[in-house]
C-alpha cells in the first residue's frame, strides 16, 4: 500500500487583481481558487517539461467519495 502524501501549505502574496481574476475563473470552472491554483501550476510545469512523473493526479472537484481517503 502507498505511502499517503502530505500535501503541502504556503503563503502566497498577489496582487488582489491577480486573486479577483483567479477567483473568478475558479468560480466559471466550479472550483476553489486553491485547486484552480494548482490547476494552473500543473499546467504551467507541464508545458515546461517540469512535471514530475511520480506527481499524484489532481483532485477531482466535488467532495470526496466516502471510500476514498
Amino acid at each position: 500500500m502507498p505511502a499517503k502524501r502530505i500535501r503541502k501549505q504556503v503563503l502566497l502574496r498577489l496582487d488582489p487583481a491577480v486573486h479577483d481574476a483567479m477567483a473568478q475563473w475558479a468560480a466559471d470552472e466550479l472550483r476553489s481558487v486553491n485547486a484552480q491554483m494548482e490547476i494552473v501550476l500543473r499546467r504551467a510545469l507541464a508545458d515546461a517539461g517540469r512535471l514530475p512523473r511520480e506527481v499524484a493526479p489532481a483532485r477531482r472537484p466535488g467532495r470526496p467519495r466516502k471510500d476514498e481517503d
